[in-house]
């Protein structure tokens, strides 16, 4: 995609949202942290029904620990994979307090140091905590980005990089917003909304969805 086009979708994401942000309630950084942790294979809706009350008594990591895996349970039973999860939230927590003085580290191989944090954790949370222009590669963001042609990868990783090359300095740091959304709300994976898409004279998609018919792109 030419540059100029890569410019111009941006821009349009800017002026149709300036100031975009993470759709998971958090309390503080520990508590995004630990809702990004819990989001991994689960929509942003069931996380936050699971941690309005979870995050009423736990906001560090100590609380954590003393509520303890099973009590953690208890809160995030409906979110897919929370056995798994609630292990990891334990673990990562005694982590802080053990290696990081309770404070969560503002690198990235660091934040990977932590269990259930892999890069795309890692780089959201250093994007919605500290403002880092990190792009965290989701599966809206690989599908969004490859489909309508900013870049060109088979994995999350080369996403990542090819995004980092191409996206304008100054729409950096709210770009994965922007893709996320996008992709949640409009170029859904089934079935893509062409039809009320800000973008779609500039998207290459190969074939546009509208309703009733399918149409190769322009």
């Amino acid at each position: 995609m030419k540059k100029s086009a890569v410019d111009s979708i941006f821009a349009a994401f800017y002026k149709n949202d300036p100031a975009p942000k993470t759709e998971l309630n958090y309390t503080n950084h520990y508590t995004l942290l630990v809702a990004i942790v819990l989001s991994a294979q689960a929509t942003d809706v069931g996380v936050n029904k699971a941690t309005k009350a979870l995050f009423e008594v736990v906001e560090t990591p100590e609380q954590m620990l003393t509520l303890g895996e099973s009590g953690l349970k208890e809160y995030i039973k409906t979110i897919g994979l929370f056995n798994a999860k609630a292990k990891n939230v334990i673990i990562l927590s005694r982590q802080l307090i053990e290696n990081f003085n309770g404070e969560i580290p503002h690198d990235l191989e660091q934040l990977q140091s932590l269990a259930g944090v892999g890069r795309k954790t890692a780089n959201v949370w250093l994007n919605c905590a500290i403002g880092m222009k990190t792009i965290g590669v989701d599966t809206h963001v690989f599908r969004v980005a490859n489909r309508i042609g900013l870049v060109t990868a088979k994995t999350v990783e080369e996403t990542e990089k090819q995004l980092l090359k191409i996206v304008p300095e100054k729409y950096k740091k709210d770009a994965h917003h922007w893709l996320i959304l996008h992709g949640r709300y409009v170029c859904k994976a089934r079935k893509p909304e062409c039809e009320r898409c800000l973008i779609a004279e500039l998207c290459q998609y190969a074939y546009k969805v509208y309703p009733g018919k399918k149409m190769p792109a322009k």
